[in-house]
């Protein structure tokens, strides 16, 4: 059994308050939805195996390779919510206030998986057999993100919700097909409502010691990784998606990074100590050194893609 730091308890106690009162707000701005609305069931038909069906195959998908990498990364690390569970409640707590929202949020995020699953296998959109040996590998692996103590986690997950939220939009938005669009613009709405929690939080622990707080984003952020590395084919993918502008260095420094760091007013607090602004010290250089890498990312991919172009019209 895991002992908790004196650390853990003393902002498990302190946040305890605040993480009720979210939950409460939550609650009240949370609109209830159902995924049997957003599945197109009409295109659905029986696939190959004990009924029959049409086996899978590219032609039947209308969706571009690039959003259909996005929407396999989207799914299966959707999919991979028992270790999130498992990680969040070992740091935090299973009872009180942070345990009532870790099963709320458990059960919202369950419930973006399974529709998502939904509309790839009645659209057919991706090959269904790969999808699932991909979803046995990943969930095989146990590979999710260890951030260390509440705050290191509360700091992760507004960083990853946020992410989350805008690849889930970006997708919807480049699918070309409305229904994905609606689908995954739905499921956003919910990833907002997480981030705002978690954001919130951190806001509510910076009041007390913004030290710490910055310490905790500090860490997080230059060691941020989107919960995938550990899926099948998950390099290969994340390329696709950032050539594709779905997600890409320049979108998480701009729609993620930035709007978060603002919002917590991370460069205007004062009275800080030592460990908290060499922390912000340090994220400023991070950010700089990301929006110059960005810019970079950006300059070669219209490169390329211009050089894509030339060669297509010769062809």
């Amino acid at each position: 059994m895991k002992i908790a730091s004196a650390g853990t308890v003393r902002w498990l106690i302190e946040l305890e308050a605040t993480a009720e009162e979210l939950m409460n707000r939550h609650l009240a701005s949370a609109r209830e939805w159902f995924p049997h609305q957003y599945v197109p069931w009409s295109l659905g038909r029986d696939f190959d195996g004990p009924l029959d069906g049409e086996p899978w195959c590219p032609e039947q998908s209308a969706i571009a390779p690039a959003v259909r990498s996005a929407l396999i990364v989207n799914l299966l690390t959707e999919d991979n919510l028992p270790g999130y569970h498992w990680t969040i409640g070992a740091q935090t707590s299973r009872d009180g206030a942070w345990g009532a929202w870790l099963h709320q949020w458990t059960a919202e995020e369950d419930r973006h998986a399974s529709t998502l699953r939904g509309y790839l296998h009645a659209a057919r959109a991706v090959d269904p057999v790969a999808l699932e040996r991909a979803r046995m590998a990943h969930l095989g692996t146990g590979t999710v993100p260890e951030p260390d103590g509440v705050l290191g986690v509360v700091a992760y997950a507004a960083v990853q919700e946020l992410a989350t939220r805008v690849s889930h939009r970006n997708t919807g938005r480049l699918s070309g097909d409305p229904v994905c669009d609606r689908l995954l613009a739905r499921i956003a709405q919910d990833e907002n409502l997480h981030m705002v929690f978690y954001r919130e939080l951190l806001r509510a622990a910076a009041q007390l010691d913004a030290d710490q707080v910055l310490v905790a984003l500090d860490e997080t952020i230059r060691g941020f990784a989107m919960p995938g590395q550990g899926m099948p084919g998950f390099g290969r993918m994340a390329a696709e998606v950032a050539v594709a502008g779905v997600y890409d260095l320049r979108v998480h420094h701009d729609e993620v990074l930035v709007p978060l760091l603002r919002a917590l007013r991370v460069f205007d607090l004062t009275g800080l100590g030592p460990a908290g602004e060499q922390a912000r010290d340090r994220l400023a250089e991070h950010l700089a050194r990301l929006d110059a890498r960005a810019a970079r990312f950006i300059e070669r991919r219209a490169q390329a893609l211009a050089a894509r172009a030339r060669r297509a019209e010769t062809a």
